[in-house]
């Protein structure tokens, strides 16, 4: 019994050696497919003449490149992203992408990118208003969120007697803080002070100090350790060498 386990064992492992790694198939096929939101500024967005851009595109591109292949990207929309990774749909799922415990039940995760944190994103004359979740858990309060991410997973959470309302279209959410059809968006420190640079009259409350803390990193499928292991040597390297900074610089 001894001697057939310890075959079972070789042969599987022999099995694993030799199969073929994502992380090779990647290289064979010549391209990176990549999901993505292209909602998200400043990590993902789709411009009108059906290119993407922002941070996390241009660390697809250089990923890519290390690849010595194409990136391809798969629009995906943030209620399906993590289906749609889970699925094989794509190689790595990048754009601002926040780690959460549910979404690693059923993907890897990269190492961490960054720290971010929600914060309340309101007109800066009601700033003063909308500083804690007690003030904003009101009926009276109009939330709105995108449909299906982290944002509108806290709202349901923390402002279950706000008035919520969801959007399918990220960045139309903050001309209706602008126009006064809603109160507060609760969304990441990094897009709310971004964001403001293109609605000055809108605030992002309390970055120092968040309402719930966050981390930022690229999804996986489950799959294949050897492709998550080259993910994050790349990631890495980028920051070490200052390449991800440089990204980053010319976003904020």
């Amino acid at each position: 019994m001894k001697k057939y386990l310890t075959l079972c064992f070789f042969a599987f492992t022999a099995t694993h050696l030799h199969a073929e790694s994502q992380l090779q198939r990647i290289i064979n096929k010549g391209t990176l497919d990549v999901c993505t939101t292209g909602d998200y500024k400043p990590y993902s967005f789709l411009n009108s003449d059906a290119k993407y851009e922002g941070i996390d595109i241009s660390m697809a591109e250089s990923l890519a490149k290390s690849l010595g292949v194409k990136a391809n990207y798969i629009q995906s929309t943030w209620k399906t992203l993590t289906p749609d990774v889970v699925a094989s749909k794509c190689d790595i799922a990048m754009g601002g992408i926040s780690v959460t415990l549910a979404r690693q039940r059923q993907v890897f995760f990269t190492q961490r990118i960054d720290v971010d944190g929600k914060v309340p994103f309101v007109r800066c004359t009601d700033a003063k208003k909308y500083q804690t979740i007690e003030q904003i858990n009101k009926s009276s309060v109009r939330v709105i969120e995108p449909t299906g991410g982290t944002n509108e997973a806290f709202a349901r959470q923390h402002l279950p007697n706000s008035h919520l309302t969801l959007s399918s279209d990220n960045l139309a959410i903050f001309q209706q803080l602008v126009d006064k059809k809603a109160d507060v968006m609760i969304t990441e420190a990094s897009e709310a002070m971004y964001q403001k640079k293109h609605y000055p009259t809108l605030c992002a409350v309390n970055t120092d100090k968040p309402l719930q803390y966050g981390e930022k990193a690229y999804m996986l499928p489950t799959n294949d350790i050897t492709w998550k292991l080259y993910v994050d040597q790349w990631l890495h390297l980028s920051k070490e060498t200052g390449e991800y900074q440089k990204i980053i610089n010319g976003w904020f």
